[in-house]
């Protein structure tokens, strides 16, 4: 016998679409399922102790979805808003502990360089923040805030006078420009540096390679073959790659680079060529200057400020080689190590465009905006 109700249920064709998607659904929570069933079989004319039955619910589960289908449409199978249980801790009490968590531990007296939740709840209750708290609720608090205290990033603080100047005039080379005059089509710009310490490293296993259920596998250990240096320069504008191998870093390794790509065309015939490097001791201060320009007139050495390796391009270069060429590697023999690099160079010249270099000087100018505004406040709080 079909349970009489006041609430009909007359479906479209849409409600029935959705309502027969949801029934057999894998992938939604069951609830949904159960309810868009009850609807379905309510729409068909079964009574309620039928559905009920064939469901494994109760007689007035079903009249209540029913009941709110019929008023709400789909709607009305979400649930309904809920009060919860009501808070234990005040927002100054979260907004206390966050701040907590946001002051160095050293602040509190703690021989401890950071905080761990039980930490912070431990000196919450004994700053009489609250009365008690568990970890976990700390920690689902800085979960969901914006500041998390626990990142941190390492930086070096400029602390070359000239930064800003040195630094302006790589990125106006960058930009094809010196003291505010324009490249000429003959001028170029080599940014180079060293990968000292290059480690022919020998799996004492071979690599077992992905098969079906297995992911790739790199032996753990391995034998020492020595190690040796890569010294490389790169055309910016051109993307050319021009690199020697020695067994180490130091001036007479850098000079035969130099060497090498000032004997090679189009740099043997250029106008100029400006050798953008850091501060390393095969390069460095005035003595390298006059050494570059008495060896190779047409050659000029910029140095960068100093700890600002990051506005060299070769290091973006030596960062692919790295991940592509060296990283896991498997070599035999120092000679085995300097083949693949020099193979993997004629490789990236084949393909290379110039990196998409978009850091400026107006980049520049906000960065020192910055600094400066960082040392007045410094200056404020001693």
């Amino acid at each position: 016998m079909v349970t009489s109700s006041p609430f009909v249920i007359a479906l479209t064709d849409a409600d029935h679409h959705e309502l027969t998607r949801r029934a057999h659904a894998t992938k939604i929570a069951y609830r949904d399922v159960l309810r868009a069933k009850i609807i379905l079989a309510c729409a068909d004319g079964t009574s309620h102790t039928q559905v009920a039955a064939d469901l494994g619910v109760c007689a007035d589960t079903v009249g209540k979805w029913r009941k709110r289908f019929a008023v709400s449409g789909l709607s009305g199978l979400e649930d309904l808003p809920r009060s919860g249980r009501p808070p234990q801790f005040t927002p100054v009490q979260r907004a206390s502990v966050k701040a907590l968590a946001c002051t160095p531990p050293t602040d509190s007296q703690l021989p401890i360089a950071r905080w761990s939740t039980s930490e912070l709840a431990s000196q919450a209750v004994c700053q009489g923040v609250v009365a008690s708290i568990s970890p976990a609720t700390i920690g689902r608090w800085l979960a969901a805030d914006a500041i998390k205290p626990w990142q941190h990033r390492s930086w070096i603080f400029p602390r070359d006078p000239n930064f800003g100047t040195k630094a302006g005039r790589v990125l106006d080379l960058y930009d094809r420009c010196w003291n505010g005059v324009p490249l000429s089509e003959d001028d170029y710009v080599i940014s180079a540096d060293e990968k000292s310490q290059l480690q022919a490293l020998q799996r004492r296993h071979p690599d077992l390679w992905v098969a079906p259920g297995r992911t790739r596998r790199v032996e753990f250990e391995y034998r020492r073959g020595g190690t040796l240096a890569y010294l490389a320069g790169l055309d910016v504008h051109h993307a050319r790659v021009i690199g020697t191998i020695a067994d180490t870093t130091g001036i007479v390794p850098f000079a035969e680079l130099v060497a090498k790509v000032m004997t090679t065309e189009p740099y043997a015939s250029a106008r100029r060529v400006f050798w953008i490097v850091d501060n390393g001791s095969s390069h460095a201060g005035q003595a390298s200057i006059d050494r570059m320009t008495t060896a190779w007139p047409t050659a000029e050495l910029v140095h960068l400020p100093i700890h600002a390796s990051w506005l060299n391009q070769i290091e973006i270069y030596f960062s692919i080689l790295q991940r592509k060429a060296i990283t896991n590697g498997d070599f035999a023999s120092l000679d085995d190590l300097a083949t693949r690099i020099l193979a993997f160079q004629d490789r990236y010249n084949a393909t290379a465009k110039p990196f998409d270099w978009r850091y400026t000087r107006t980049d520049l100018n906000d960065y020192l905006t910055r600094l400066r505004r960082h040392d007045h406040q410094v200056t404020q709080a001693a």
